[in-house]
């Protein structure tokens, strides 16, 4: 009886195509067969290092999480730990935008995901250098992730169809709604009619980091900073 022939790729391999193909085409596009056929094997190989898709998912995203880790190891070692938040949120921010499906499997496994466990960690860590007791740190720290997780989730959802039909560029399509604000009933409306002009002119961006400065002023004012 002859024994079972191990695959030629490692696990590193099979993280590096997998990303690769998540970054390319999305969470829909990974599955073993097209990895395989990336990878130069059999989808039975795949299995060596991974039992499940889910595991595969899990495994990718953090392998990511420890690039970020890495990128931003001089990150969080200033004077100001609020200010260290706020870079390090941004950094967390930006990977999210630049891989729309990391956010959605940060921390869903933390058996699986120790870099994920650790990002958690060193935002943390900024909250002890705070006048704050452990359920206001905890508070905190949740509330951050769950805002930069949340916004970058958001902004990766595809345009709405009356966008794409529409033929128009962004900066178009938003005066157009931000007319249809105008011509609502100021007396039911008024708030939209007081900032439809500011409306019309947004970034998505800009409004993700103005609510992460109120969240991180609230953090400076409670701890009496």
């Amino acid at each position: 009886m002859t024994g079972r022939r191990r695959a030629t790729h490692s696990l590193e391999a099979v993280l590096a195509e997998a990303i690769a193909l998540l970054d390319e085409a999305g969470e829909p596009a990974l599955t073993f067969r097209a990895l395989a056929a990336r990878l130069g094997g059999g989808v039975a190989s795949i299995y060596w290092y991974v039992s499940s898709r889910d595991e595969l998912l899990d495994r990718a995203t953090d392998e990511v999480m420890g690039r970020l880790l890495e990128d931003t190891a001089d990150l969080g070692r200033g004077p100001d730990p609020v200010a260290d938040l706020r870079a390090l949120s941004l950094a967390l921010f930006d990977e999210m935008r630049r891989r729309p499906w990391f956010g959605t499997y940060m921390l869903r496994n933390t058996g699986l995901q120790p870099n994920s466990m650790l990002m958690f960690d060193r935002l943390g860590q900024q909250l002890m250098r705070l006048d704050l007791t452990a359920k206001q740190q905890f508070h905190a720290v949740s509330s951050l992730v769950n805002y930069v997780v949340g916004v970058a989730a958001d902004m990766a959802q595809p345009p709405p169809q009356e966008f794409l039909d529409s033929g128009m560029e962004p900066d178009r399509f938003l005066a157009v709604y931000a007319e249809r604000w105008r011509a609502l009933d100021p007396d039911r409306y008024p708030f939209a009619h007081h900032v439809a002009d500011e409306f019309a002119v947004h970034d998505d961006e800009e409004v993700f980091r103005s609510g992460l400065d109120l969240l991180l002023a609230g953090i400076r004012a409670q701890a009496g900073r």
